[in-house]
């Protein structure tokens, strides 16, 4: 199912109608996705989402721009909008134009993650957690430990329809490693409450 699916429309319907925590049961989506097989409904070619304007500032401003490798306050080497990788090290320049190319690239990651991990969302959900993500990470591996949206309580309550929920888990991630220990940043906090906004805000 995706956001582009005729059966989004009739899951959201569903929903609006149905008991509270309906959809905090995989087996009754899994039942009613069987029941639209049962009557033809077809899905739609899964189309690549984007982040839109607003997830977009809120990812440059926070991550901010910076055209020589630095070291963030978690010690890892970053460039341009907070790119990182094995691609950046210490003495490392770039023009303008390079660290648009690097944004692009690594949206397009993130973009990806949250696609497969929230297939429905709203415009501006899905635009807040992959800023989210950009940030703190996909988190797609065979652990459920929460080191990134993947295992979060912030995803798990999204894909159960307990979107209150999801939008007050983000102030939850505010802290980063700072000389080893864990810190509460107030850029982070202040990033978590425009991503918390942005979700929480009507397309």
């Amino acid at each position: 199912m995706t956001a582009l699916d005729p059966r989004k429309t009739i899951f959201d319907a569903v929903r609006a109608v149905a008991r509270p925590g309906l959809f905090a049961d995989a087996g009754n989506i899994l039942a009613l996705d069987n029941l639209l097989d049962a009557f033809n409904v077809p899905h739609i070619a899964q189309a690549k989402r984007r982040i839109n304007d607003a997830g977009l500032a809120i990812i440059k401003q926070y991550e901010g721009l910076r055209l020589k490798a630095y070291l963030c306050p978690a010690g890892i080497w970053t460039i341009g909008w907070g790119h990182t990788g094995p691609d950046v090290k210490a003495g490392k320049s770039i023009t303008l134009d390079r660290a648009e190319q690097l944004l692009r690239a690594d949206l397009s990651r993130f973009e990806a993650a949250v696609q497969r991990l929230a297939p429905v969302a709203t415009d501006n959900q899905f635009s807040a957690m992959v800023s989210f993500a950009f940030n703190v990470g996909e988190d797609e591996d065979e652990d459920d430990v929460a080191e990134g949206l993947g295992d979060s309580t912030l995803l798990r309550k999204h894909n159960a329809g307990d979107f209150a929920g999801a939008a007050a888990q983000f102030a939850k991630w505010n802290k980063a490693k700072v000389n080893g220990k864990t810190t509460v940043l107030k850029g982070l906090t202040d990033r978590r409450a425009r991503e918390a906004a942005l979700y929480a805000k009507p397309d």
